[in-house]
């Protein structure tokens, strides 16, 4: 919600000179430009620090940072036009496309957000941890073990059913551990209650399970299981294969073959100033050696890193930038007709369900058996 949003500016950390690409001076670009993005200290707000620098040095801009602690807070001010952009995950960028879990409640729906562009920069994996005192050794060897659930966190519940899913498994193949929180979940680990939780490789509670006399394991996402990676798209199609050099028992070590997904990822709503879309993409393209660096993980939004078939539509204004600059093609753009046409399904389908009469009691339970209905007789796969 609004009230748990803070008004941050961002201001120059110093001059950057010559050096900064001439054309980026030729992105026309407001005096001041809001997006909003994960609550201080995360990696989405570090990045759009770092990113603010640079805008400031170069362009003169100044980036306002509206810190959300969830994706309804990071949403909100963007569908409300209060921001231009927002600085999200698969939150707030896929799960409100789909109108799924936060989105699906009343005055929500699918959502028309579109990308202008996303880090996929691949030094972390997001991934299910095992203890390292059970032996296994592969995903599929968690048949029987103690798997974490955590409460009211339908991402990484789905997280997790996707690596299960990798590994031939169904939660039914496991034991399903019910935790209230991610922190007690790892607790939960490390003091023996539960034998897999899902974390980034970098969370704290990874290093400190790595740490505890259980240890941890990182079973491997094998790139050239490619039925494997099969069933875990179709739960969570934003998950691709993965290297990372970064986490628990990773750092200063032998990378880990996992999967992960794009994070920050940049987008507007569908009625965004096309104009304005295009040149924020060009200056956060064409400024990238200037920002670079300059916060963990944020080589990944480099033009070379963008996924032009991911889960979510671009924007018309980047697309054009994409155009000028090469980079798009036949195939992205029929990747990109066929997500508009699930999102205007998807709308269609939300507006035909508010129409009925539906308890509160029933709405979660009847959204989802809509949705999933809409997406089937569409032609799409709806995942979950």
């Amino acid at each position: 919600m609004l009230h748990s949003l803070k008004i941050v500016a961002v201001a120059g950390l110093g001059l950057i000179g010559l050096s900064a690409p001439a054309v980026a001076a030729e992105a026309k670009l407001p005096n001041q430009i809001a997006w909003t993005a994960y609550d201080t200290g995360s990696a989405g707000y570090n990045q759009s620090v770092a990113i603010g620098s640079a805008l400031k040095t170069v362009l003169g801009v100044n980036l306002r940072v509206l810190p959300g602690k969830n994706d309804v807070a990071r949403t909100e001010p963007l569908r409300q036009g209060k921001v231009e952009f927002s600085a999200t995950g698969v939150g707030g960028s896929f799960m409100a496309q789909e109108g799924a879990f936060e989105f699906g409640k009343k005055g929500w729906g699918p959502q028309a957000v579109r990308v202008l562009l996303a880090n996929n920069g691949g030094d972390i994996n997001l991934a299910v941890g095992v203890a390292g005192d059970i032996g296994v050794k592969e995903y599929r060897d968690l048949k029987g073990k103690r798997v974490a659930w955590v409460k009211g966190a339908p991402a990484l519940n789905i997280n997790t059913t996707a690596y299960l899913a990798y590994g031939g498994l169904t939660w039914d193949d496991v034991k399903k551990v019910e935790f209230g929180g991610f922190g007690d979940s790892w607790k939960g680990l490390i003091n023996n209650q539960v034998d897999a939780a899902f974390a980034s490789t970098n969370s704290g509670m990874a290093y400190e399970a790595a740490a505890s006399p259980r240890g941890l394991v990182w079973p491997k996402v094998h790139k050239g299981d490619k039925d494997g990676i099969a069933r875990m798209r179709e739960i969570a199609p934003f998950f691709a294969p993965n290297t990372a050099t970064v986490g628990a028992n990773i750092d200063g070590g032998q990378s880990y073959e996992g999967a992960g997904y794009a994070y920050p990822v940049l987008i507007a709503m569908d009625n965004q100033n096309p104009d304005l879309v295009y040149n924020m993409t060009k200056a956060m393209v064409e400024l990238f050696e200037q920002y670079n660096g300059k916060a963990p993980g944020i080589g990944g939004w480099a033009l070379g890193a963008q996924d032009f078939e991911w889960v979510v539509p671009f924007h018309e204004g980047a697309i054009r930038y994409f155009k000028e600059k090469g980079v798009w093609n036949a195939v992205a753009q029929a990747n990109n007709d066929r997500l508009l046409g699930r999102q205007k399904l998807l709308t269609a389908a939300w507006t035909a369900f508010n129409a009925k009469a539906v308890s509160e009691d029933a709405w979660d339970d009847a959204w989802t058996e809509a949705r999933r209905k809409a997406l089937a007789d569409g032609g799409f796969k709806a995942g979950f």
